[in-house]
């Protein structure tokens, strides 16, 4: 069932105003910190615990929405306290919840998370309620993303449902943004064809290319890679370097790089130690507890600019997307740390 508990004429407004619509994964992030990793069998002490809100969708949606982006997001948790509050965390970010699902059938999707003070991470995913979503919860929320401006999915719920998704969007003249995470070898080309803007990072081109990537350069030819397979828009992210576009209007592969960010405040949730160093996680702009967190702050603030600004060239979209992906690498965790629109630059806007 669905989760809004407010049916009706006032959701079908607010459903009907969602200009970005994301089809993905809510996670709990469950992360002990310590002052280094355990080895096989070991028990430790740890120094600090906190339940965050994590999951690739809900990260993209929250930081869309932090934007100014009207937005709905289309999930399914379990049944469960953690359900329970992940779908408060939605709301209170101003996020449409009339297509969030809860089963009694799976728990909450979960990330058990281990992080040394030298930032290296153990991370267990058990992605729970996430890998039920199916193809009708998808149809039962074809109202909302057929009258979207920007749909974005990735593959942390199954490919089928993120296809499913790519085509109601695509039939529909929705722009779609598809961000391969995690990677699959063997992705089903229509994956390509139906992707506006295929977003990834480079540890996931070189799983759908087979293509070394570490370079800018290498980028690149992963990039023209993907592109002969249907793409319109193809983006790899290089972390702290920027990112990498290519379109089929702009076929030379283009170096858009991350500027140089002022420390901001973005959460009071935690206390120092603030991050301000790019981990070596290879293909992220790393963060915090979460590896995926700034590379999803970045797909937030892209559909944000792709669905209110529209007439913006791509490579400046990226530049401020890139921006405020730096923003987010400032601080502990991962959605706690993503920027509000009045904590940033007002000619972002």
């Amino acid at each position: 069932m669905a989760a809004s508990g407010e049916p009706g004429r006032q959701w079908q407004e607010k459903v009907a105003a969602a200009a970005v619509v994301v089809v993905g994964s809510c996670m709990t992030d469950l992360v002990s910190l310590t002052s280094r990793l355990p080895k096989t069998g070991e028990t430790i002490h740890g120094h600090k615990f906190f339940i965050g809100f994590g999951g690739k969708g809900a990260n993209q949606c929250v930081q869309a929405a932090r934007l100014g982006a009207k937005t709905s997001m289309v999930c399914k948790v379990g049944k469960d306290s953690f359900g329970n509050d992940y779908i408060e965390n939605l709301k209170q970010n101003d996020i449409s919840t009339e297509f969030t699902y809860q089963t009694k059938d799976a728990a909450t999707g979960t990330a058990s998370i281990i992080v040394s003070n030298e930032g290296q991470n153990i991370i267990v995913i058990v992605a729970g309620a996430n890998l039920l979503l199916n193809t009708e919860d998808l149809r039962e929320a074809a109202s909302a993303i057929s009258r979207a401006k920007v749909m974005i999915c990735q593959l942390e719920v199954t490919p089928a449902a993120s296809l499913e998704a790519l085509r109601i969007a695509h039939s529909s003249g929705v722009k779609t943004l598809f961000n391969p995470a995690p990677a699959i070898a063997d992705l089903d080309p229509q994956f390509y064809t139906l992707s506006d803007v295929f977003c990834c990072n480079e540890s996931e081109a070189e799983i759908l290319t087979s293509l070394e990537v570490g370079s800018p350069s290498d980028a690149g030819k992963a990039a023209l890679v993907l592109m002969e397979r249907g793409c319109r828009v193809v983006i790899i992210t290089l972390g702290a370097e920027g990112c990498v576009m290519l379109s089929q209007t702009e076929p030379v592969p283009k170096h858009i790089p991350t500027e140089n960010v002022k420390a901001v405040d973005t959460t009071n949730e935690f206390s120092p130690p603030r991050m301000h160093a790019l981990d070596g996680m290879k293909g992220l702009l790393t963060f915090g507890v979460s590896g995926e967190g700034a590379g999803d702050s970045f797909v937030g603030a892209l559909a944000f600019y792709l669905a209110y600004y529209p007439n913006l060239s791509l490579e400046e979209m990226l530049k401020r997307s890139n921006f405020i992906a730096a923003v987010s690498v400032q601080a502990i965790g991962t959605q706690s740390s993503y920027p509000y629109k009045k904590d940033l630059p007002l000619d972002l806007f």
